[in-house]
């Protein structure tokens, strides 16, 4: 019960900052697409951008994390304080100089970088802009390095507010240096926005110093690659930076194959849309349930505890479901409506609105797989077990880049997908790489209480798909509307999204789904909720 009531309040803290995150997010989106629309620059600034975001989202999603947070914690625990101080201070200056290093190869290199990641037919040769602002935003990396060390730390310590609002200042930073106030002094806007990812990179890590100094952080300078904290992170770092970021990664092989000769002009910039638009649209809350279970899990392993681990994990899997389900049947529906309102301004046309649309209802389709992918890895390392995720996970980056092949090259596949065959692949290597782990974790350590996770998902799923429907009634009649006055469309966007929100949670209600009842039960104190959840 007490871990079931700590992952929804940790949970929902995050999400709180999170959403405000993913609003300031969709700001910046939105204003890039203005200014930049789907032309050659906006793909250059997306091209460049790709490396840093990824990053920051590896960081943002808790891969770091799941690497630092079990070493930190068994610190906690079986040192003294002088002893824990001085790992973090030991590995933050070895990290910092790490960092450095890469920064300066990256910027030297930046040439090498950026034709890693176009192909050889591509239409455009050169990609000179994109060089220029991936060595503008390549030095974010160090910055983004340290701040996730003071995530981690802070995390640990069950303080998730403050690290979680590093992206807000991130987002802010950028939005404010993509105003007329500001991009007008820069050769372009691209420009401008690369400097805005900088400075707020900076900023993301300075916001974390005071609370780190709070707890104990001394920054004491010293560089110790033999320390046997930083050994033991490093030795499984990259294993479980591919584990659990896989799918991260396979978005980034996207990048690849939507800049292929054969697809459109636009057709990266509207990847990376639909992939803000969903994350938009999810709102967070899976990504907070990670956050919040991996110190819980963390404890729970390293106390021998494996039933309350996997309790822990099948409750997660069960909230994360109730969350992503609706709003992945929302996003197919509501694709165009949504794109259209969100970005469809300055140079984002109606053209670039059906670009995009067609990933975003691929994406869509495997946004419950991709937010189950971070609960269940973080679970195997938390048992002390890397090598499996590393191996279902590069059978599903190997599944990724065949099928991308497939969908380009295959006339038939490529009719169909088009600019979308990239999305595709990445859910169908997604699902494989979710029910894999699962039914490895299932077979490895017994039974995960999978009846009462297909059973909250039939409900859940009825319960979606009566949604669905009303989406689409909804949006046929919303098609009269494309030529009204925007206020007026913006309005009876706004009633759709609520009613369908309200029509769900009501519907699950109806259905007495656990997971309304056990959050419900949990915030007002229920005696039966609690007893139901303590004896789960």
């Amino acid at each position: 019960m007490s871990e079931k009531k700590q992952i929804l309040k940790s949970a929902s803290i995050i999400s709180l900052v999170t959403v405000a995150s993913r609003v300031l997010g969709y700001v910046r989106d939105q204003r890039i697409t203005l200014l930049l629309g789907t032309t050659l620059s906006a793909d250059s600034f997306v091209l460049a951008y790709r490396i840093p975001n990824l990053c920051r989202r590896l960081v943002g999603d808790g891969t770091f994390s799941a690497t630092f947070i079990p070493v930190f914690t068994n610190y906690m625990r079986e040192r003294t304080a002088d002893e824990l101080w001085d790992f973090a201070n030991s590995f933050f200056w070895t990290i910092a100089l790490i960092l450095a290093v890469v920064v300066v190869f990256g910027v030297i290199f930046s040439p090498y970088v950026i034709h890693t990641f176009t192909s050889p037919g591509d239409k455009v040769a050169g990609w000179d802009e994109a060089i220029s602002l991936n060595r503008i935003m390549f030095p974010y990396l160090f910055f983004l390095g340290l701040a996730a060390i003071g995530i981690s730390i802070l995390n640990s310590f069950h303080n998730f507010a403050l690290p979680t609002a590093t992206t807000v200042v991130l987002n802010a930073t950028i939005i404010i240096f993509s105003t007329s106030l500001i991009w007008p002094y820069f050769k372009s806007p691209s420009i401008a926005l690369a400097v805005g990812v900088l400075v707020g990179g900076a900023l993301q890590f300075l916001m974390l110093v005071p609370q780190l100094v709070r707890r104990g952080m001394r920054f004491d300078f010293g560089i110790s690659f033999g320390h046997p904290g930083f050994r033991d992170i490093s030795r499984v770092l990259f294993p479980r930076f591919f584990g659990l970021g896989i799918s991260q990664i396979n978005f980034f092989v996207d990048t690849y194959f939507a800049n292929a000769a054969r697809m459109p002009r636009g057709s990266l910039t509207a990847l990376y849309v639909a992939d803000r638009v969903m994350e938009l649209m999810l709102g967070g809350y899976a990504i907070a349930v990670a956050t919040a279970i991996l110190p819980i899990m963390s404890h729970q392993a390293a106390a021998n505890n494996y039933e309350g681990l996997k309790k822990t994990l099948t409750f997660a899997v069960r909230i994360v479901a109730y969350i992503t389900v609706p709003a992945a049947i929302g996003l197919m529906t509501l694709r165009e409506p949504i794109i259209r309102m969100l970005f469809q301004h300055g140079q984002f046309v109606a053209e670039s609105t059906r670009l995009t649309a067609r990933p975003l209802l691929y994406y869509a389709i495997g946004l419950p797989a991709l937010a189950c992918v971070k609960l269940i890895v973080p679970a195997f390392y938390s048992a002390k077990d890397t090598k499996t995720p590393v191996i279902v996970g590069i059978i599903s980056f190997t599944l990724n880049i065949l099928l991308n092949i497939l969908f380009l090259e295959s006339f038939v596949f490529y009719k169909r997908f088009q600019n979308g065959g990239p999305a595709v692949a990445t859910v169908i290597a997604t699902f494989f790489d979710f029910f894999t782990l699962f039914a490895v974790f299932r077979l490895r350590y017994g039974s995960l209480g999978s009846f009462a996770i297909f059973r909250s998902l039939g409900k859940i799923s009825v319960c979606s798909l009566i949604m669905g429907a009303g989406c689409l009634a909804a949006n046929h009649y919303y098609t009269f509307l494309l030529n009204s006055a925007f206020f007026l469309q913006l309005v009876v966007f706004i009633v759709m999204i609520t009613s369908a929100t309200l029509l769900y949670i009501g519907l699950t209600w109806i259905f007495k789904c656990p997971e309304i009842e056990e959050v419900y039960g949990i915030a007002m104190r229920r005696p039966g909720a609690a007893e139901g959840l303590a004896g789960s």
